[in-house]
């Protein structure tokens, strides 16, 4: 079995950890790893909404799984469009990570200083910078973890929002501090490691061996209301489901682009939901939000 990554420091980090997941349920099988390069990889100067966004890190991965170069791809699911690309299929998703996002700063966002620039990537958390915060400068982050907090140390950024569980998985150590999710609702998918392979894999079955039902129930309806309101990446847009008792907890978070407008939503649904219960709450939504969306 051939496995497809891309070849970032955090990218081999999660093969490491699919590989061991995945070893009991794939005894005398030979695993290797190809590193394949992709859009995002080569191009570290555009923003990502100018590239196409959602895609841009795995649509290669999805190409050579089509092609048969590859068997398995492993990527971050927040970087996976909502819906999977035809002929492929998210067989499994391990444990969650931490789902929330962090400032590696010295100081609290409350505390930066009017026009101290915060650099991302993400649509999402320009937005809610600018929303929260309009007094400070919102700058374009592009690169690996490593790459970014190297800036951020280098002073080319006063504080530099990244997800925490990237951080956590490498290792990396730099002073980092929570932003709350109930805040900064995060992307659809956030902290989750996906096993994508084709829809015809013959060892699919023993792949999805290691699905983290939880993980699952919570990252299907994420992405669910995602594909439904039609989000793309130029949406900013964040989606957060958990487990809470026989409940799930919803919250999603939508901010127009320039970070004037921002809408909540929160309810719960049952812990085994259906896909009309998914759909409700997707009318609901775009009921709610008519305008903004």
């Amino acid at each position: 079995m051939i496995i497809g990554s891309r070849g970032s420091r955090l990218a081999m980090t999660q093969v490491d950890i699919a590989m061991e997941a995945l070893r009991p349920f794939l005894p005398g099988i030979d695993i290797k790893v190809r590193v394949v390069s992709t859009g995002g990889d080569r191009d570290k100067c555009t923003p990502l909404q100018d590239m196409g966004g959602y895609g841009v890190f795995t649509k290669e991965l999805d190409q050579r799984l089509l092609s048969g170069e590859i068997d398995l791809a492993i990527n971050s699911l927040k970087d996976m469009p909502s819906v999977v690309t035809p002929g492929t299929k998210l067989v499994a998703v391990l444990p969650r990570g931490p789902v929330h996002d962090v400032l590696i700063s010295r100081t609290p966002f409350e505390t930066l200083a009017p026009g101290a620039k915060v650099g991302t990537s993400s649509v999402r958390r320009k937005a809610l910078v600018r929303y929260l915060r309009p007094d400070l400068k919102v700058s374009e982050l592009r690169g690996n973890v490593t790459t970014r907090i190297g800036k951020w140390r280098r002073g080319e950024y006063d504080a530099i929002v990244l997800a925490a569980a990237g951080l956590e998985r490498i290792g990396e150590h730099a002073p980092a501090i929570v932003l709350d999710p109930d805040v900064w609702v995060p992307p659809a998918g956030q902290g989750a490691i996906a096993l994508v392979c084709r829809e015809n894999e013959p060892l699919a079955e023993r792949l999805s061996e290691v699905d983290h039902e939880p993980t699952r129930m919570c990252v299907d309806m994420e992405r669910g209301i995602m594909a439904g309101l039609g989000a793309n990446c130029q949406v900013p847009l964040g989606v957060l489901a958990r487990p809470i008792g026989m409940k799930v907890q919803l919250q999603c978070l939508l901010l127009d682009g320039e970070g004037s407008q921002a809408r909540r939503w929160r309810s719960e649904l049952p812990l085994h939901y259906e896909l009309n219960d998914v759909r409700t709450v997707v009318d609901a939504l775009k009921k709610e939000w008519r305008g903004l969306l």
